[in-house]
């Protein structure tokens, strides 16, 4: 509870159709529950640490958006920090679209952008021109300074260690934490896990989002799997192929089918026709990111990968995911 009594910076509660107004949909029930919420502890005078649980396209990032533009319409400063650059680059996207029309300034910090790049966007969130900044743990190198820090987000706790989230909040004095993740899990067992969070649980989806099913099937249904992913490259979607071990062990005593093994043998027996890509751990940052942008630009039709593959990006095109064993 130590957490729950430290002084945090006063935001006035704004009136939220001023947000709601300048969007391009509206919000559901749920997305609107958990932005009230959110404001009441940013306006209470205690430092809010808020957890932000909903399925992968409920719309937690709208319920972040809402937090930083209620912070910097005060006069104040938000970061947000993304487990990987490829997610940096999608929210960065997203958040300049949203909230530069309100007149949010928004700048972006990852390890990738070269020195001048980075010494720019340092000098502008260090001279208050920046009002959000976007990026992965280069947000907290040394150096980069927030004279008027409000709020800190990240995205998906568990590629976040505590000790991240802290060194964030050391830029400033008890800055207000918002936390988002999709995994799901229950409500007492995230009362162990995030003690010192509030929960705030989106629980339903937006209008169009359909659900999401799922089937366990043999090894003897492949021919038909294969059928299906061909009939929906051709309908113009794409699809996920996941496998669980990069390669074959020594002994081949884990019989995992590996994914540069299954990538090839698609690429050439059973999909020769359509454009793969092949996703791995050990690949350099560079590539896997390259990778997975013509994934999200479409230029890869099928994207063979470990479980490396991210969570969160962005790919509505996709419309089938199989896992491997």
């Amino acid at each position: 509870n130590q957490r729950r009594n430290e002084a945090g910076h006063v935001i006035p509660a704004p009136a939220l159709e001023e947000f709601t107004k300048s969007l391009p949909f509206s919000l559901t029930g749920a997305q609107t529950r958990a932005i009230r919420e959110a404001i009441a502890d940013m306006a209470s005078g205690h430092a809010m640490n808020r957890l932000v649980q909903g399925d992968v396209g409920s719309g937690k990032t709208m319920v972040a958006a809402a937090c930083i533009w209620a912070v910097c319409r005060a006069g104040f400063q938000a970061a947000f920090m993304a487990p990987t650059e490829l997610l940096a680059d999608q929210h960065f996207r997203t958040f300049s679209q949203l909230l530069e029309p309100m007149g949010i300034r928004v700048v972006q910090l990852k390890s990738s952008m070269s020195a001048k790049q980075k010494r720019e966007a340092v000098e502008r969130l260090a001279l208050g021109e920046a009002d959000l900044a976007v990026g992965t743990h280069a947000l907290l190198s040394e150096g980069v300074e927030y004279p008027r820090l409000a709020l800190a987000v990240t995205d998906e706790q568990h590629r976040f260690g505590v000790g991240q989230r802290s060194a964030l909040a050391a830029k400033t004095s008890s800055p207000h934490v918002l936390v988002m993740s999709a995994t799901p899990i229950p409500r007492t067992l995230a009362l162990i896990l995030y003690g010192d969070l509030d929960v705030s649980v989106i629980d339903e989806l937006p209008p169009g989002r359909q659900k999401v099913e799922t089937y366990a099937v043999e090894e003897s249904m492949r021919p038909r799997i294969q059928r299906f992913i061909a009939r929906l490259v051709d309908e113009g979607r794409q699809v996920y192929v996941v496998c669980p071990m990069i390669e074959e062990d020594e002994d081949g005593s884990l019989d995992l089918r590996s994914a540069s093994e299954v990538y090839e043998q698609l690429r050439t027996e059973v999909f020769p026709q359509y454009r793969l890509g092949l996703l791995h751990g050990k690949m350099k940052t560079a590539e896997k990111e390259s990778v997975m942008e013509k994934f999200v630009s479409g230029e890869v039709q099928i994207l063979v990968s470990t479980t490396v593959v991210e969570v969160g990006v962005d790919v509505p095109n996709a419309a089938l995911m199989v896992v491997e064993n």
